[in-house]
């Protein structure tokens, strides 16, 4: 029999939706928060939910923040729970921090009259979109009432029965570009008469990757990616518009600072030599997520006590940008990376088409946040 956090989970995961076009995800978290009897808001940021256990108990408040979306993504698993969303997936776990958060609160609730704080369950919409959900919630000052904040992520490095920690930085900072590129289109035949915005994409795009290369320090981490390129209208037509769908991470300011600036430089340069032009669109930005020591601590103490002191491991830092940011750059936090793999199985990562978890994980990581909750409720 499914537990209570895997059988939402499962519900959760038939229903991808992308960015803060949620209807089906929130009513979903609506009917389970009024069949638990919590009150919430809607009040923060967008297509958000934030739900309350001991509103009264506001001399320490306890946050627990999932985030809720999903990615545009087909599905390749062949399992009951497969999405119903055509090309809309939960690969990157959001399903089970939903889940987890939920089972919690429902937990909480049920104890609430033994606890001794307040408890905010942050439902966080667009984490995997252009606009950050949870910048738009900091915003609203969805962080004002609460003094420390927990989350958890999955991870598939780490099997089912195990967590893994890391003080202070945890990845990187994360920038999406838009790059755009306008010049004049002709017929394929007489190609002298116009501009070609793909090649001009693919030049810069080139030029990008070298300076990459050798013109940032080698010491600092840096990925560069151009996850989509759209241009042109049929095969005879020399396209007049292309632009570039792409990512920068690093792990430091002045590193992200320098790349973006060449990265304009570049787009317009190139632009301006082949007799077009280019527009330098900064989409989005992600600050590093920063675990607190003393949240991490407490963290990591409630872990060892849910699964033993020798499956609470230490994480590497990486390039991943999440943004949680936002929330733990306002008040002291921790991310939790959640073990998903089933032991003995091959490691199928995060934003893949076949990525699913070991359920069993799920029930661990309600009782590591109920844990801590009861832990610290007194501050």
């Amino acid at each position: 029999m499914l537990s209570y956090a895997a059988e939402m989970r499962r519900k959760f995961h038939m229903c991808p939706e992308v960015g803060f076009d949620l209807d089906e995800t929130l009513a979903l978290l609506r009917a389970e928060l009024d069949k638990i009897g919590v009150p919430y808001t809607e009040k923060y940021g967008k297509s958000s939910i934030v739900a309350t256990v001991n509103e009264e108990k506001s001399r320490f408040t306890i946050g627990i923040r999932a985030d809720i979306d999903a990615l545009p993504m087909k599905e390749e698993n062949d399992v009951p729970y497969k999405s119903r969303h055509e090309g809309k997936m939960h690969a990157c776990g959001h399903d089970a921090h939903c889940a987890v958060a939920l089972a919690t609160l429902a937990e909480i609730y049920r104890l609430r009259d033994k606890i001794n704080c307040r408890v905010k369950f942050i439902f966080q919409s667009a984490e995997e979109y252009t606009t950050s959900g949870a910048r738009l919630m900091a915003e609203d000052g969805v962080m004002d009432g609460i003094d420390c904040i927990a989350a958890l992520h999955c991870d598939p490095i780490y099997t089912a029965g195990q967590v893994g920690f890391r003080n202070g930085a945890q990845g990187a900072i994360s920038d999406g570009i838009l790059l755009e590129f306008f010049v004049k289109s002709t017929h394929a035949a007489f190609q002298q008469g116009g501009v070609d915005a793909i090649m001009m994409a693919v030049r810069a795009y080139s030029d990008i990757e070298f300076m990459i290369a050798k013109e940032l320090p080698a010491v600092t981490p840096v990925i560069f990616n151009a996850g989509k390129i759209e241009g042109g209208k049929t095969n005879n037509i020399i396209a007049d518009y292309c632009k570039i769908y792409c990512t920068l991470r690093t792990h430091t300011e002045d590193v992200e600072e320098k790349a973006l600036r060449r990265i304009r430089e570049i787009c317009e340069y190139t632009a301006k030599s082949a007799g077009g032009s280019a527009k330098f669109t900064h989409v989005k930005h992600y600050p590093i997520v920063y675990n607190d020591e003393r949240v991490t601590d407490k963290m990591r103490a409630a872990a060892a006590k849910v699964v033993g002191e020798k499956n609470v491991l230490p994480k590497m830092r990486t390039m991943g940008g999440e943004d949680f940011s936002y929330f733990a750059m306002r008040k002291p936090g921790c991310m939790m990376r959640l073990g998903v793999t089933t032991p003995g199985k091959p490691v199928t990562g995060l934003h893949q088409t076949t990525f699913d978890i070991d359920e069993s994980a799920l029930d661990i990581g309600v009782r590591i946040f109920k844990t801590f909750i009861l832990d610290n409720m007194n501050g």
